[in-house]
Order: structure tokens, then C-alpha cells, then sequence
């Protein structure tokens, strides 16, 4: 006969998974209102400013975050994780090929981080470790996406895919680097940092095809 489970026993873990959900749920909320709250005041922003633009003391903040850099990090994580990562997921499954494809992808990646500028700089002055393996990882992800998607087309057309891996990091980590020098000091539009991007990485990607992906 199996053994009962006390009542007590469920009864509180039932509340510590409650109050593990709220903690959560309260959490997201002051990382939503951060970034609102960056928006509002710029990359500069103090903490004793994002508690104000959010209405709550600067006590309540550091309840949640250890410090500055630990609600970096989570800004950092909740854009990357609900706006950076399915944009560019969707992109790279589109319907598109070729040159279309390419500068879609692009396009998709330098608008997803030119509509947040102020969170963005807000995010890449802080040199946090927390805050650079955030960023380390969606560039990881992104290039496997990338890396998937190029070795599916390049096996359907029979070539040489042994170089995906390093040509899917090159392509995500050039864009990412321009991308970031460009919103830093933007002495063009963004369609022309696009364009000029795509230009690059398609002359590229016309370079792999012509060979068959072959050294």
C-alpha cells in the first residue's frame, strides 16, 4: 500500500509554489516597468529613477535584484528572450529564399534592436559577467538557428556543409558588432545599414554556392 503524503506536507508546498509564482509574476513586472522607465529618462537612468517612474521604493527593487547589474541582466533577458529571439525565429522559417531571405534577416535583427534604443544602451554600457553571458547566448542561439536553416538548403541542393557552423557565428556576430557600432553612432539610416550589410553577406553566401560549400 502506498504511503499517504502528510496533508501538511502539500498544504505548504502548495503555498512556497504560490509565492514562488508570485515572486516571479512581481518580478516581470518591476523588469517591464525598468524598461518603460528607461524609455522615459534614457540610458543614464539611476535606480533611485526607475523606482520613481514605477512607483515603488528603491527598497522593493533591491528585494528583487541584487543590484544595478542584476536588473540589467534581467532587462537583457526578458528582451532577448520575448522579442530578440522569436523575431529572428520567425525570420529565418519565412517562405523566402535567396537574396530576400538574407536581407530579411538582417532586417529583421537590426529593426528588433533600432526600436529599443535607450534599453539597448542602457544594456551594453553595463559590463556585467550576468549581462554579457545573456548576450553571449542569444548570439549562440541565433547562429544555431542560422546553422540549421543554411544546412537544410544546402543539403536539399547537394552541396558541402562542413562550414556552416563557423559561417552562421561570422554572419550573426558581424551584424551583431555593426549593429551595435551603428546605434552608437548612427551616420546612416538604418536601410542603408541594412543594404550594406545584406551586400556583404550575400556576396558571401554567393561565394559558398559557387564552390558547392567545398574548401
Amino acid at each position: 500500500m502506498a504511503k499517504q503524503v502528510p496533508a501538511v506536507t502539500v498544504k505548504t508546498d502548495g503555498r512556497k509554489r504560490r509565492w514562488h509564482q508570485h515572486k516571479v509574476e512581481r518580478r516581470n513586472e518591476l523588469i517591464d516597468g525598468t524598461i518603460e522607465a528607461i524609455r522615459q529618462c534614457g540610458q543614464y537612468v539611476s535606480m533611485d529613477e526607475i523606482a520613481g517612474e514605477i512607483g515603488v521604493s528603491k527598497t522593493v527593487l533591491y528585494r528583487y535584484f541584487v543590484d544595478k547589474n542584476d536588473l540589467t541582466t534581467a532587462v537583457m533577458m526578458r528582451f532577448t528572450q520575448t522579442t530578440l529571439i522569436p523575431n529572428m525565429a520567425k525570420a529565418l522559417s519565412s517562405n523566402l529564399d535567396g537574396y530576400d531571405l538574407t536581407r530579411e534577416i538582417i532586417h529583421v535583427y537590426v529593426e528588433t534592436v533600432a526600436s529599443e534604443p535607450e534599453p539597448y544602451r542602457f544594456v551594453m554600457a553595463n559590463n556585467s559577467a550576468g549581462k554579457n553571458k545573456v548576450v553571449a547566448d542569444s548570439e549562440r542561439i541565433i547562429a544555431r538557428m542560422l546553422a540549421v536553416m543554411l544546412r537544410r538548403r544546402m543539403r536539399a541542393a547537394g552541396m558541402d556543409v562542413g562550414g556552416v557552423e563557423p559561417w552562421a557565428y561570422h554572419i550573426v556576430g558581424g551584424v551583431q558588432l555593426a549593429t551595435h557600432s551603428w546605434l552608437l553612432d548612427p551616420r546612416m539610416s538604418a536601410d542603408e545599414l541594412i543594404d550594406y550589410l545584406t551586400m556583404l553577406s550575400w556576396s558571401a553566401l554567393c561565394g559558398i554556392v559557387e564552390v558547392a560549400g567545398s574548401l
